[in-house]
């Protein structure tokens, strides 16, 4: 097991998330190849470090490859279809990693927690789900769930921090504010939520995230995993010569036009 007494140091961290980003950019170019469908879900609490966690991921490779879903609440019409509807929609096509930062497993968390649907409708859910995922990954789409795992004490830090910081306040959402106050029943929703939904065709990866750095390179090292890929050969580039056919001084025509001031 490794030691995690104290926190990751940011050089070693740096030094490791490069070489799976390497990997990633690798797995990137196999699911293009190979026309493969990949799902990730990723779920927890507020201040899991869900966030943090998709930009490791995502940052280094590209966004018409790994694209990030983060759906914001159901519109009035959204609200009168079928409750799946409007994730299906966003679902990849060949070539394509998409990242749920939360998905359809709101109903099982926050919806259910905070009151927004009914202990009957996410009775309905818990109950259909493991079906609906099954069928995903019968028609062939890689499905991963992740569980982001953050203690009560690690949660209360964060959220401090969010009060303190202006350059985090934007995290902080009335919502946060009042799933705060409801520790015990999230953690009732979130064992719900696993017995129903934990199935050899779609199990959930739990990832402890007290310590961002050591939970984003255990994320990313886990979900290489268990996409299996290899490394394909590229072709050698190399620049050409630039023409010089039309050839002016095409700095000069600059001149008198807005720029930015050059302030740093």
């Amino acid at each position: 097991m490794v030691e995690t007494e104290s926190k990751m140091k940011r050089k070693r961290y740096e030094k490791e998330l490069h070489k799976l980003q390497i990997e990633l950019c690798h797995l990137q170019e196999w699911v293009k190849q190979k026309g493969l469908r990949v799902i990730v879900v990723f779920e927890g609490r507020d201040a899991a470090g869900k966030g943090g966690t998709i930009k490791a991921i995502t940052e280094r490779v590209s966004p018409r490859v790994f694209r990030v879903v983060a759906l914001p609440a159901p519109s009035d019409r959204e609200k009168t279809q079928l409750y799946i509807q409007r994730y299906i929609q966003h679902f990849p096509a060949a070539g394509e990693i998409v990242i749920f930062d939360r998905s359809w497993y709101n109903r099982a968390g926050v919806e259910r927690v905070m009151g927004f649907c009914t202990e009957e409708q996410t009775r309905h859910f818990l109950e259909v789900c493991p079906m609906f995922e099954k069928e995903i990954v019968t028609g062939g789409i890689i499905l991963i769930k992740f569980w982001l795992e953050v203690s009560k004490k690690e949660q209360e830090r964060r959220f401090q921090a969010r009060i303190e910081d202006p350059l985090r306040q934007w995290k902080l959402s009335p919502m946060d504010i009042e799933s705060w106050t409801r520790w015990y029943e999230y953690s009732r929703a979130r064992d719900a939520m696993f017995e129903a939904t934990d199935t050899d065709s779609a199990p959930w990866h739990i990832v402890r995230s007290d310590d961002k750095k050591r939970a984003r390179l255990n994320c990313i090292a886990h979900l290489l995993s268990l996409i299996p890929y290899k490394k394909l050969a590229r072709d050698k580039i190399r620049l050409p010569k630039r023409s010089d056919k039309g050839r002016y001084d095409d700095q000069a025509t600059l001149e008198g036009r807005r720029f930015a001031p050059e302030k740093y």
